[in-house]
């Protein structure tokens, strides 16, 4: 088959061990990141099997109706980014792993590096070493500090885990049945949401990103923070009202935020405000970017490919595609 990989920024694809599997079939690989339309039909006019790389790059009808080789797009996670209708309806099969049961714990340690560099704030003293001071500003330890967990699924679990071991105490606001699995674990449900934003000294979102918790942090939520407090997302960029975290670190509440997540990604050229503010630590989406975690995906990844090509696919989407799929 021919076989396209998109969004692979670090060109590294190429060397994972599971790459070989591939082997026998003409891959090309785009390291650089485009949404237009008319130069991805170009790029993938002759692409049998598409691989995509979390939401990197949307799929929509536009595309799909003009990419005519394309028989299977195979994908890891969730797919808000693919237009599933379109591509079924050009009989287009998706296969994606949604990892049941799974916790990211690539995405939950470098939620908890970012929790330590940004109270601590180790970029802020690396690079005023590098420039020649020492020691410029003081930090803030964790032990007794109260950590906020919005959302209880499964990574937020994982975190409420460490800051167990780190000494805080934890505090949790999420659904009702996420705050009885909390408090099932022995960790502490906030009286409300408001006392949630108030009395946590960090607050770290995980939930998804849907229409009911799109915007769910607002700028009042953020208001009530304490002027020492820190707001960590490395969940989706929209679970936070557009604009509100830029404006209230401006205003001093809370005092940091720490972000893996951004409204468009890539940034490029540090083209976003919260990458010219002294109080935010920024990292480009690299959560789930780790060589043992990029192995299973791309595993699960290419053994969809695999068994789409010897005629039994696997975690197929939408099976109506089988019927009327391009041979």
């Amino acid at each position: 088959m021919k076989i396209a990989i998109l969004d692979d920024y670090q060109d590294a694809v190429r060397t994972l061990d599971c790459f070989a599997k591939l082997q026998g079939h003409e891959v090309t690989v785009w390291n650089d990141h485009t949404k237009d339309v008319d130069v991805l039909a170009e790029r993938l006019k002759d692409t049998e099997a598409l691989v995509m790389i979390r939401e990197r790059t949307p799929i929509r009808a536009p595309l799909i109706a003009r990419l005519p080789k394309l028989k299977l797009l195979s994908h890891h996670s969730v797919y808000p980014h693919v237009d599933v209708d379109a591509l079924t309806k050009h009989g287009i099969v998706l296969c994606t792993s949604l990892h049941p049961g799974q916790p990211s714990h690539a995405t939950a340690e470098l939620t908890w590096g970012l929790i330590i560099a940004a109270m601590r704030k180790i970029p802020q003293e690396v690079a005023a070493l590098k420039a020649g001071r020492w020691q410029s500003t003081l930090g803030l330890g964790l032990r007794g500090k109260t950590l906020g967990i919005y959302g209880y699924g499964r990574i937020g679990a994982v975190i409420a885990g460490y800051g167990k071991a780190f000494g805080m105490k934890v505090l949790v606001w999420a659904r009702e049945a996420s705050l009885a699995r909390a408090r099932a674990d022995g960790y502490a449900a906030a009286r409300s949401k408001e006392a949630f934003f108030a009395d946590s000294d960090i607050i770290s979102l995980h939930l998804r990103l849907i229409d009911a918790t799109r915007g769910i942090v607002t700028a009042g939520d953020l208001a009530r923070m304490k002027t020492t407090a820190l707001m960590v997302n490395t969940s989706r960029a929209g679970l936070i009202e557009a604009g509100a975290l830029e404006q209230a670190l401006k205003l001093g509440r809370p005092g940091m935020a720490a972000v893996d997540v951004f409204e468009d990604e890539p940034v490029l050229n540090a083209e976003h405000p919260l990458l010219q503010l002294d109080n935010a630590v920024c990292t480009p989406h690299i959560g789930y970017v780790e060589r043992a975690g990029y192995e299973r995906i791309f595993t699960n990844i290419f053994d969809q490919i695999l068994a789409f090509a010897d005629g039994k696919p696997v975690n197929v989407v939408n099976a109506e595609a089988l019927s009327g799929g391009r041979n």
